[in-house]
């Protein structure tokens, strides 16, 4: 039998991702929806036009296929350092790019535009075409075909249990995250804190899933708001990382306190959804029967957290919709900025220091509708996105990371000081667009701002 996993385990697990700030690294993701050209319906798994001929026609790429149950679910790939670049299929075949750790903006935006290329070559011969915002624009739950990968089985049955939008979440957002590292527990929790205070004014910046079923739905992000009904057990602000003692012991706790979804067993997924993590450490889930968990479970458990930053060996902000390729680019650019230099951090820190627990809360679900214009104790969300992006732009300075034309990582920051300045998110303009040169004909969004 299994020894028991002990509380210190999971607690040196995540301990493990600290290291030394010259090998700190930055991880760039990005979801986007696949569309036919003909009908701008999603395209099913199976099929000439499908996602897995999407798969299959990215391996001439050096892409290795990942199958599970005799279905590719997933493309790997290592680049030239040996690091693994990941492509993953998301419930609603939503194509996900999970990039590879990365030295600098530079190396994120070439690997991004490279895949970007690559998809589409290949969907182009399927004639398919690919959209990057935050909700999709068009078509229902019902319409929508789910992927064949067992965690997501798991996952549909339990989400209308503990919250009215989690299938929305499942089939019908995308968004693009960013994963950086830290150099000690006291560096986590600064960043952890300072990213998890700002993560509504990225949320306002990248704002940019204003329709819902052809039509206008009073969000400037959807997405965001579909994350305020999913689970409350697992997503949110957590209030918790504000509070004095906050390291990686209390995460762990969090963790341990957040009902499972699944296990995955002789490559097949258990449902184990709503049951304890504590039990299954003891070998007390009916379900596997003296079966312990690992800290292979205890990794994946941790991957069904939600909440806007979530700490792994990193920590991942994902606060963000989904967007073009400039914004893909500038979301790593805008936290890597505030969180690799030390004064930016500290100065991100004083725009947020003076927020108590109802700012937090209040202000992530007010950026959902009123994006840019929302305030925050007192100031306005946009003053203090200006603010937000300067900090940024002279930290991306003072990290001086130059590509081979000898030009810094601050030119990544362009588009959100225009979003920031003007006031006006991608969402507003969608919007302006809509009820202007679209006359209300949805479909220009997929003409016109498909990659």
């Amino acid at each position: 039998m299994t020894e028991p996993l002990s509380r210190d385990a999971l607690i040196h697990a995540m301990a493990r991702g600290i290291k030394p700030k010259d090998q700190w690294r930055i991880g760039a993701e990005h979801e986007k929806f696949g569309f036919d050209r003909s009908t701008l319906r999603r395209p099913a798994y199976e099929g000439e036009r499908g996602i897995r001929a999407m798969l299959d026609g990215l391996t001439r790429f050096g892409w290795s296929p990942v199958e599970e149950g005799g279905h590719v679910i997933a493309l790997e790939r290592k680049n030239a350092e040996g690091y693994v670049a990941s492509i993953s299929l998301e419930p609603g075949g939503q194509f996900e790019l999970s990039g590879a750790p990365l030295k600098d903006i530079h190396d994120i935006c070439n690997e991004t535009g490279q895949h970007l290329l690559e998809v589409k070559q290949v969907a182009d011969q399927l004639d398919l075409g690919f959209l990057g915002v935050g909700f999709d624009p068009q078509w229902r739950r019902e319409d929508i075909p789910v992927m064949p990968k067992g965690r997501y089985g798991i996952m549909r049955a339990y989400m209308p249990k503990v919250g009215s939008l989690g299938l929305d979440m499942m089939l019908r957002t995308c968004t693009i995250q960013a994963n950086l590292d830290f150099d000690s527990e006291a560096d986590m929790v600064m960043k952890f804190r300072t990213s998890l205070a700002l993560q509504p004014i990225a949320t306002a910046l990248f704002a940019c899933s204003p329709f819902t079923e052809g039509k206008p739905n009073g969000f400037l992000s959807a997405r965001a708001n579909v994350w305020t009904d999913t689970d409350p057990d697992r997503t949110g602000m957590l209030d918790f990382v504000f509070e004095d003692g906050f390291g990686f012991e209390r995460y762990a706790d969090y963790a341990l306190d957040t009902p499972m979804y699944f296990a995955k067993r002789g490559g097949r997924y258990v449902d184990l959804a709503g049951q304890s993590f504590r039990a299954f450490m003891d070998g007390g889930l009916e379900a596997l029967p003296g079966d312990r968990a690992t800290i292979g479970d205890w990794n994946d458990h941790l991957t069904t957290l939600f909440p806007e930053v979530r700490l792994k060996q990193y920590l991942e902000m994902r606060g963000a919709d989904g967007g073009p390729w400039s914004r893909i680019c500038a979301l790593p650019a805008l936290w890597a900025g505030v969180l690799y230099d030390g004064p930016s951090l500290a100065a991100a820190w004083d725009l947020c220091k003076d927020w108590d627990i109802e700012d937090h809360e209040r202000l992530r679900r007010d950026v959902t509708r009123l994006g840019l214009k929302a305030d925050a104790a007192g100031r306005s969300v946009r003053d203090i996105a200006v603010d937000l992006v300067a900090i940024a732009r002279q930290g991306l300075k003072n990290r001086a990371k130059f590509s081979g034309g000898m030009v810094d990582e601050r030119g990544y920051l362009s588009e959100l000081e225009d979003i920031a300045d003007s006031g006006v998110t991608p969402a507003d303009r969608l919007l302006q667009l809509y009820n202007g040169d679209w006359n209300g004909d949805i479909s220009r969004l997929y003409r016109d701002f498909a990659y």
